[in-house]
């Protein structure tokens, strides 16, 4: 088996499937965003190694879904209390592969990751107690396994957001194959691990690494296919969606965002400049992230100054560091991204308020930016940039709000700000989003519906929303007094 050090851990770069480590000949590289360094030379998996996984899955799955939910349940809790025991080593690699905060990775992601293995263990376990009364018949809905799901994940949050898919995937009796990201693919080769160690059986957790135009395409292509959730980008999901049309594979898709960020003039200025600096967070690579700064008139200029306070605090650099905020876009190709996206603005004559060029603390590190006088038809404000790039607008009554708000593609989440209960649940109703914070930011209920409107996904995931699409519900109407 093929392994790297990585923040003294040893993680194994090969792929996973049906219980052992795969090799292929063909490999990629992975690299540090922190300071480049080469940090491993990756399976690089295709249609073969698909293949092999998806079989195994499918081999895997008669057995994993007959134990049910009862059965599942210690395993998975077994699962959970793995993540939680090795959460040190998962945080460091992860902050070595990605460049995320390692203080975050450590309090957050991870006793979070745990919980979504535990929390949908936990939930499976209600989920068939449903009777529903009809004067003829009694309703007894079901949910049953639906085979073999396909899990193409995201490299700005990969381990966490693995099991975001896997808990619910698992719990509901399903067998998996994860496509984890090539930017960072490390933290996920780690979970085949935990898995191991918990007791998942061979074939019902597997990890094909690779690219996404060959490994990614082949799984979305697959025949035997059930199920395939992934989150990412909007274009990207384009291309999976052909690909899974053919075969009629429902789909779950958790995309992009160019978020709205309210700020009322009845709103607690300080907490709400407090919390849009927090937008910056992961230098700026959050999908939820509200990236378009709307402020009311009237307290538009108070505003900016407690919230250029507030970001002019932020210390960019390297995340391994406790001080640190906001630390390096993922790859060299991404920074480019990020910058045209500020060039091109700066072009059409847009003014950055603050920032707007790469930070002294290394190649990858951008500057916390603020654009402002961009029109809402420009690049700027309609395309998600993924990086620490803000934009500012301000607006003087609801109607024109709702069009800077709803007047996008987009329809992820949206910030308000608001003392006012009434009015703040006024604008909740009227924007268009798939989740709205009101005067908070971040929250995330695992029993809540999380998802996205327009070009921002499909489907919701989250309570029994996630099961809705990780089984097949199924309903016995069986009519009363008919047995014996």
């Amino acid at each position: 088996m093929a392994t790297t050090k990585v923040a003294g851990v040893n993680v194994s770069t090969d792929h996973f499937i049906d219980g052992k480590r795969v090799e292929s000949k063909r490999k990629f590289p992975n690299c540090s965003p922190i300071d480049g360094k080469h940090l491993a030379d990756m399976s690089a998996g295709g249609p073969d190694e698909i293949d092999a996984a998806v079989a195994a899955a499918r081999r895997a799955y008669p057995k994993w879904a007959a134990l049910g939910p009862e059965g599942r349940h210690p395993i998975l809790k077994r699962f959970a209390q793995a993540i939680l025991d090795h959460g040190k080593e998962i945080a460091a690699v992860e902050t070595e592969d990605n460049g995320s905060l390692l203080i975050g990775n450590s309090a957050r992601m991870v006793p979070r990751a745990a919980l979504n293995i535990q929390f949908f263990a936990d939930r499976a376990l209600k989920l068939n107690d449903e009777k529903i009364d009809s004067p003829e018949v009694v309703n007894h809905v079901r949910f049953d396994p639906a085979g073999v799901a396909a899990l193409i994940t995201p490299w700005n949050g990969p381990f966490m957001l693995t099991t975001w898919k896997v808990g619910p995937c698992l719990a509901a009796g399903d067998t998996a194959v994860v496509k984890p990201p090539e930017w960072a693919p490390l933290t996920c080769s780690m979970m085949a691990d935990l898995a191991t160690e918990a007791g998942i059986p061979p074939g019902v957790l597997n990890i094909v690494h690779g690219i996404g135009e060959e490994a990614g395409a082949a799984l979305a292509a697959h025949p035997d296919i059930d199920r395939l959730s992934f989150t990412g980008s909007t274009d990207t999901a384009r291309h999976i969606g052909a690909s899974t049309a053919r075969s009629l594979t429902p789909v779950a898709f958790e995309l992009g965002g160019k978020s709205p960020f309210i700020v009322c003039a009845d709103a607690d200025l300080d907490a709400a400049a407090k919390t849009a600096a927090g937008q910056y967070f992961n230098a700026g690579q959050v999908c939820l992230a509200g990236t378009r700064i709307l402020a009311e008139a009237k307290i538009a200029d108070e505003f900016l100054e407690k919230f250029r306070a507030a970001a002019s605090h932020m210390a960019v650099g390297d995340p391994r560091e406790k001080t640190t905020q906001i630390g390096p876009l993922i790859t060299p190709e991404h920074y480019k991204r990020v910058e045209g996206f500020v060039d091109r603005a700066l072009k059409a004559g847009v003014k950055p308020l603050w920032g707007g060029h790469r930070h002294k603390a290394g190649e990858l590190y951008f500057e916390p930016t603020l654009m402002d006088g961009a029109t809402q038809d420009m690049e700027i404000v309609q395309k998600e940039v993924f990086g620490p790039v803000l934009t500012w607008q301000t607006w003087r009554d609801e109607d024109e709000l709702m069009k800077l708000a709803n007047g996008t593609d987009y329809g992820l989440a949206a910030v308000i700000f608001s003392k006012n209960e009434e009015h703040a649940m006024r604008l909740a109703r009227s924007v268009v989003a798939g989740t709205v914070w009101v005067n908070c930011f971040f929250v995330r209920e695992l029993a809540a519906p999380f998802g996205g409107s327009r070009n921002s996904g499909i489907g919701r995931e989250g309570g029994n929303w996630s099961f809705d699409f990780y089984c097949d519900v199924k309903n016995i109407a069986a009519l009363k007094g008919s047995f014996a």
